[in-house]
């Protein structure tokens, strides 16, 4: 048995249209199906498409708190101001961010309404570590490594 990747990603919301609208509206995601109805799994849920992942959002209730666990998205750096405009537009809590050092890539984080943190970042896992390599060399006193 081989792991090949992520198959989908499940958040469980309060409200499936507002959802939808911050996915579709905010991120660019096509809805693909809504079981509207007729409910295959605990409750009613809709599938979307963004990028290459698959999302879906399930009725039910909200996360209690906001923690730092989230996933992110991949995007690229030049788009980031376009999706915060689109992201303010649905009202959607935009944080200031974290510190970063440099050629880590930028990120957006936002939460959404029933607290699940996102992440839209732009930058690879490569150049995360040639970040952090970069970072420890130079915190490094010279010839003691």
């Amino acid at each position: 048995m081989s792991v090949r990747g992520i198959s989908h990603v499940t958040f469980v919301v309060a409200d499936l249209e507002r959802t939808a609208r911050l996915l579709c509206e905010g991120l660019g995601a096509r809805e693909v199906y809504d079981s509207a109805g007729r409910e295959h799994s605990l409750s009613r849920e809709k599938f979307f498409v963004l990028g290459d992942a698959w999302l879906v959002a399930m009725q039910g209730a909200p996360l209690a708190e906001r923690s730092y666990r989230h996933v992110a998205f991949a995007v690229d750096a030049a788009d980031l101001p376009a999706c915060r405009a689109r992201l303010q537009g649905l009202g959607v809590d935009i944080l200031p961010g974290r510190g970063r050092i440099e050629g880590e890539g930028a990120s957006l984080y936002f939460h959404d309404d029933d607290n699940h943190l996102f992440e839209l970042h732009a930058g690879t896992l490569d150049e995360r570590l040639a970040a952090y390599a970069a970072a420890d060399a130079a915190a490094t006193p010279s010839g003691r490594g």
